[in-house]
């Protein structure tokens, strides 16, 4: 998901389309809710196959408003944080995203809510 946004964003697509899942749903609405993207919807076909459409955001000057994306764990190396050491991706500037036994959350939610889990990305 994350490779097909940053794509996407380079050769300036207004929106795009990624097979759905629920994890997936949950962070575009985080992502959507930090103001990265306009927004997302998701489309059934007639074989019963769940697709995410996602619409892409852009300043005034057609310059997009997700600089970069960098994925942090992965399945060869799974990354945890304890509720201590959630990071802060640019001084603040960035959003890091975390899978935690309360949900998919950010950050500065995770923070909050005094939780660690699993640091899947970074978006700035």
């Amino acid at each position: 998901m994350l490779t097909r946004m940053r794509n996407a964003v380079q050769v300036r697509h207004e929106s795009l389309q990624i097979p759905a899942s629920r994890m997936k749903s949950s962070l575009l609405k985080l992502i959507a809710e930090e103001g990265f993207i306009s927004g997302f919807s998701v489309h059934e076909t007639d074989s019963a196959v769940k697709t995410l459409e996602v619409q892409l955001r852009y300043y005034e000057d057609k310059s997009p408003v997700i600089q970069g994306l960098k994925r942090v764990s992965k399945p060869g190396l799974r990354v945890y944080v304890g509720k201590n050491e959630v990071p802060r991706y640019f001084g603040g500037l960035g959003v890091a995203f975390i899978s935690t036994s309360k949900g998919v959350m950010t950050g500065q939610q995770a923070r909050r809510e005094g939780v660690g889990g699993e640091l899947l990305f970074y978006i700035w």
